[in-house]
């Protein structure tokens, strides 16, 4: 199976990235909540500033929803240190500086910016759900209103 094809009711790949602050955080110890495991390209752009703001503006609704949000990109823990610290961010920046968990879920790939083809991370959101299953994907996430759908697809117990 293509990594790429992750789809609802697949198994969620495993991880275990360090994150911000000196943690970590592992697909097994999160079993019994939702998680929302986004994929942005990098600290501190417009996009990826505006997506992580939006997430922590409403991480307390999520948090009564059973569910943990956790941002990733290949930025390293300093970078997201940073990141968090100057926009006082409160969701979990996990690194995954070799692109191991970007590859298992299919969002390391060939981007076009104004006619440059280069690699990078495709903007990404999957929801896993308390089993550690795939229950929705959404892919080439644009970020405007992005928060409030996937926190309405929780709601809606989708």
């Amino acid at each position: 199976m293509s990594k790429a094809a992750l789809k609802p009711g697949d198994p969620a790949p495993p991880f275990d990235l360090p994150t911000a602050g000196g943690g970590r955080v592992k697909l097994a110890g999160l079993k019994g909540k939702r998680v929302v495991l986004y994929f942005y390209p990098k600290d501190d752009t417009p996009g990826c500033t505006t997506e992580a703001l939006n997430f922590t503006e409403k991480s307390a609704n999520f948090a009564r929803a059973n569910t943990v949000i956790v941002g990733v990109s290949r930025d390293s823990v300093a970078k997201h240190d940073k990141f968090a610290a100057k926009h006082g961010l409160k969701v979990q920046l996990a690194s995954d500086e070799d692109g191991t968990v970007c590859n298992l879920y299919g969002v390391w790939g060939k981007k076009v910016l104004y006619g440059r083809e280069y690699m990078g991370v495709e903007r990404a959101t999957f929801l896993i759900d308390e089993k550690g299953k795939i229950q929705r994907v959404w892919r080439k996430v644009k970020v405007p209103g992005h928060v409030d759908e996937v926190l309405n697809e929780i709601k809606s117990g989708g």
